[in-house]
C-alpha cells in the first residue's frame, strides 16, 4: 500500500493506493494463500473511491463492494481486498484520537467505561433466524461503532451482542449510550447500558480493574431500555445538560458497600 498523508487540524487526509490482492487488515500487504487476514482492521475509514474495486467483509458477516466514485464509510472490524486488476485508489479521511495513546501493559489510566447489552438477543435470534438476525446485529454494530467514533470512544471488545468501550469524558460516554439506545429502538431492539468512571489497568488490547466490574454490574441491573450510571459519572456529567433520576443506593455482587445509582432520562422518555 502507498499513501500520501496531510494533517488538517484533528483530521488526517490521505491518498491510498492498494495493489491487486492487498488486504486492509494487513496494512495493505498481500496475503499469502486464500485465507482471510487476521486480526481484522479496527480503523474507521471514510472517503471516496477514485478507481478499482475493493471488496469488504465485516466481522459480523456482512459485506460490501466499493466501486469507482463511491463515497464509503467502513466501521472498525473488517477486512478489505482489491478484486480488480487495476489498483484501488481512494481519498480517505479520519479523525485522530489523541486522548488515549497506546499505553504499555500494566499502566493505569482514568476512563469512563460503557458496557452495553441487547435485551432478549437469544429469543430474537430464534424468532428471526440466523441470517436475518446476523443482518440486524450488523446494522446495530455499525451504528454503535459510528457513535463511538463520533463521541471519541474506543472499542475494547464485543460480548457477542454487546460492547465494552472507553471514553475520555463522562458526558460523551452517556450521550453515546443515549444514541445507542435510540438507534437500537429504531431497529426494534432494546438495550441495557452501564456507565462508570474509574481507573483501569491496561492489559494488551484489554482493560482490567474494579471500574470494569462496576460498569458491568450497572449494565446487568439496568431495566430494558435503561442506562444506569454511577454517582462518580453523574457528578462529572452534572453540568452537561443530561437529565438524571436518582435510584438510591444499591449493593452489587462482588463489590464492597452500597453505591449510589442514577438513571439517564431522555427528554421524551422516562428512565
Amino acid at each position: 500500500m502507498a499513501a500520501d498523508i496531510v494533517q488538517v487540524g484533528d483530521t488526517s487526509i490521505s491518498l491510498n493506493t492498494f495493489e491487486n490482492g492487498a488486504h486492509c487488515a494487513l496494512g495493505g500487504r498481500k496475503l499469502l494463500g486464500n485465507h482471510r487476514a487476521e486480526p481484522s482492521c479496527q480503523a474507521h475509514h471514510r472517503g471516496v473511491s477514485l478507481g478499482g474495486l475493493l471488496h469488504v467483509e465485516m466481522d459480523d458477516g456482512s459485506s460490501l463492494d466499493i466501486n469507482p466514485n463511491d463515497v464509503f464509510e467502513i466501521p472498525p472490524g473488517h477486512d478489505g481486498w482489491v478484486v480488480s486488476e487495476e489498483p484501488w485508489r481512494a481519498i480517505n479521511w479520519s479523525g485522530v484520537r489523541t486522548w488515549l495513546p497506546d499505553p504499555e501493559t500494566g499502566e493505569r489510566i482514568v476512563v469512563t467505561m460503557l458496557i452495553s447489552d441487547i435485551v432478549g438477543s437469544t429469543e430474537a435470534a430464534i424468532r428471526l433466524g440466523d441470517r436475518a438476525w446476523r443482518e440486524l446485529l450488523g446494522q446495530h454494530n455499525r451504528h454503535v461503532r459510528d457513535l463511538l467514533d463520533r463521541f471519541r470512544g474506543r472499542e475494547v471488545n464485543t460480548t457477542g451482542d454487546g460492547f465494552v468501550a472507553v471514553f475520555d469524558g463522562a458526558a460523551r460516554a452517556i450521550r453515546a449510550g443515549m444514541g445507542i439506545r435510540a438507534g437500537a429502538k429504531e431497529l426494534g431492539l432494546e438495550v441495557r447500558i452501564g456507565v462508570h468512571t474509574g481507573e483501569v489497568e491496561i492489559e494488551g488490547d484489554d482493560v482490567r480493574g474494579v471500574a470494569v466490574h462496576e460498569a458491568a454490574r450497572l449494565a446487568a441491573a439496568a431495566p430494558e431500555g435503561g442506562i444506569l450510571v454511577s454517582s462518580t459519572t453523574q457528578q462529572l456529567a452534572s453540568g452537561a445538560g443530561i437529565q438524571f433520576e436518582s435510584l438510591g443506593e444499591r449493593e452489587f455482587k462482588g463489590l464492597p458497600g452500597a453505591r449510589s445509582v442514577y438513571a439517564v432520562v431522555d427528554a421524551d422518555r422516562s428512565a
